[in-house]
């Protein structure tokens, strides 16, 4: 298996450039880091670890960006033809100048009607009883209040919406 199959493929979908950056930040692994005084000391007292037994392993993602729901789509039907969907979407509900998010969810609904989406923002133009209304109660839909935190975000990309 290659490792771009391995990867849990996400879009984000968000205006902000910032909000791309912290989805990365916490989804994606950290390089390496290079070796201290104090795991070169560790070695020395008990000996070479296995990085196995160190290091849980942390699920790869493959996060790929777009900043308006149009482009959003478009990524979402370009990876459906390449036979390499993504797993799940966080989805901005206001993206200002193109369409909202409900609107966005509309339309990705037609091309891709499993795709898991979380839908994310500070402020909604909708209640959640009325974005449920007309999606449905789905266990492909979860709502993520900004500002989120890591843990919320890691949970949801491990274990769907």
């Amino acid at each position: 298996m290659s490792t771009h199959e391995s990867k849990r493929r996400i879009l984000v979908i968000d205006d902000s450039e910032a909000i791309h950056l912290d989805f990365r930040r916490i989804l994606q692994e950290e390089p390496p880091r290079s070796r201290d005084e104090l795991d070169q000391l560790e070695e020395a007292l008990f000996g070479a670890t296995n990085p196995r037994d160190t290091a849980p392993d942390k699920p790869a993602f493959e996060v790929d960006s777009a900043f308006q729901g149009q482009e959003g789509l478009a990524k979402v039907k370009e990876a459906l033809a390449a036979g390499r969907p993504y797993e799940m979407a966080f989805l901005d509900y206001r993206m200002p100048p193109g369409w909202n998010g409900a609107e966005t969810l509309r339309r990705l609904r037609q091309v891709a009607p499993s795709l898991r989406v979380v839908l994310c923002s500070a402020y909604s133009d909708y209640s959640w009883a009325q974005v449920i209304q007309e999606f449905g109660d789905s266990h492909l839909l979860r709502e993520l209040r900004k500002p989120f935190n890591r843990q919320a975000v890691r949970h949801l990309a491990l274990n769907g919406a």
